[in-house]
């Protein structure tokens, strides 16, 4: 009963009936891992997809110096590692546990076999599959044309806008992590914090962020150049 619940409360399998639901509590393999534990490792076999049921999930590339660039963190109901599902391909990235982590596994040639039975659930994973297209989309984007500090922006707007507007914001990743996201390092995300509380954009204490002037993020964000 307990699984079938956390099943139903996953955005992906939202407005499915009570049996099919039942059918994936069949097949969820429940999985415990620990802070910083391996989930799967870049070239990986896609033998299936992965939910988030407590704690947080990093994805990342790392380079052969051991450098990291963060792509994804995702958290409580959020699936992970779902592409390989219907491509048949090795996980192009690695996936670790940043805490204590709860996730339901569901192996793949199971799942197309209910896919194949209720077309609904097809429908559920293309509009996530669509909407983490156009996060990653704004990745590149922003990885690739702006400056760090006109990425740095467009993530507190980003986290502005999860938070339905709050201008006080709290950072739930450490300073690294959140570097490693937005392709630069500690010590250069530290420096750009400053300046934008020096320049009134905002009030920066710890992990606590309060965003002062929206307006001025947004042209930083939209320039994407340097403060």
């Amino acid at each position: 009963m307990e699984i079938i619940y956390h099943i139903g409360s996953i955005p992906l399998f939202k407005g499915l009936p009570r049996p099919l639901l039942e059918d994936l509590a069949m097949i969820v393999v429940v999985q415990m891992f620990k802070k910083r534990q391996n989930i799967f490792t870049d070239g990986d076999d896609g033998n299936g997809f992965y939910v988030v049921i407590s704690g947080r999930v990093k994805i990342f590339k790392a380079s052969l110096e051991g450098k990291e660039q963060i792509l994804h963190i995702f958290g409580p109901g959020e699936p992970f590692g779902e592409v390989p599902v219907f491509a048949g391909l090795k996980f192009p990235a690695s996936a670790e546990s940043m805490e204590e982590s709860r996730i339901f596994f569901f192996p793949r040639d199971a799942f197309i076999g209910l896919i194949k039975k209720s077309p609904d659930i097809a429908m559920n994973m293309l509009a996530v599959l669509s909407r983490r297209l156009i996060r990653f989309t704004q990745l590149i984007e922003n990885l690739s044309l702006k400056e760090v500090p006109g990425r740095l922006a467009a993530y507190l707007l980003y986290l502005n806008k999860l938070n339905k507007g709050s201008q006080d914001l709290e950072l739930d990743i450490s300073k690294g992590q959140l570097a490693s996201l937005l392709g630069t390092i500690p010590e250069t995300l530290s420096r750009i914090l400053g300046r934008m509380h020096k320049t009134g954009l905002i009030e920066s204490d710890g992990p606590r962020i309060k965003i002062v002037d929206v307006k001025g993020l947004e042209n930083l964000a939209v320039a994407g150049g340097r403060l």
